[in-house]
């Protein structure tokens, strides 16, 4: 575990072959946000011994952020906490309506994802959770959440933002990749939403976490001068 702020911690997951923060999870006071993959799941567990957890959430429901969310929750008899607009999916274990219906996530999906667990509670706008506020960031996913905790200006955005290239594995702050996203238009509302809050820290779902502020005005600049590439 890597303490990034006081009370938020980057929960270090190893994915072979890959650099670090290919896939991020997180602590926050005493719970943990996003899951990975199915398979990546006693990872996050071993990171987890010996802190006071007693909650999960998600920031979205796409196979590499709920695809460890069911055992994490039944190996600590954790609440699942996610977003209300997904939490049907999620509870049923069908997320295919929360991303582009491509084969590429379809493929994704069936290598990935976890199975459906009972939701404890849905997350709107101005929830509390570890500390942090949930702020509704729909784009990416239909109901996309992402956690901000105004004291210390820090961020967790899940993949309304990435720093760092799916396809070159290249650090970098960039707009998901529309095959990903179910509305390039709405998730680019929800980076300027975001940056409006002018974070000190940023913690993404891909890529490790961005401290320079500028960087996100930067890209927001540069989206305003292209247009948004819609899902194939």
């Amino acid at each position: 575990m890597k303490e990034l702020a006081d009370g938020l911690f980057e929960v270090e997951i190893a994915v072979e072959g890959y650099p670090p923060n290919v896939v991020n999870a997180y602590l926050i006071g005493d719970v943990v946000v996003d899951a990975a993959t199915r398979f990546l799941a006693g990872q996050i567990l071993a990171e987890l011994e010996g802190f006071d957890v007693r909650a999960h959430a998600i920031t979205h429901g796409h196979a590499d952020h709920q695809g460890g969310s069911h055992a994490i929750c039944e190996a600590l008899s954790l609440p699942f906490l996610c977003p209300a607009v997904e939490a049907d999916a999620l509870e049923s274990g069908d997320i295919l309506p929360l991303v582009p219906d491509n084969e590429v996530n379809r493929q994704l999906i069936e290598m990935s994802a976890g199975p459906g667990h009972p939701v404890a509670r849905r997350l709107r706008e101005g929830d509390e959770v570890g500390g942090f506020v949930a702020i509704e960031t729909p784009g990416h996913s239909p109901g996309h959440i992402s956690y901000w905790r105004e004291s210390d200006r820090a961020l967790i955005v899940g993949d309304v933002l990435s720093n760092r290239n799916y396809s070159t594995m290249e650090v970098g702050l960039h707009e998901p990749f529309p095959i990903f996203t179910v509305d390039p238009d709405r998730n680019r509302a929800s980076i300027r939403k975001l940056a409006a809050l002018e974070p000190a820290l940023l913690c993404f779902g891909h890529g490790p976490p961005v401290t320079d502020p500028a960087e996100l005005r930067e890209l927001v600049a540069r989206l305003d001068r292209e247009p948004a590439v819609r899902p194939a």
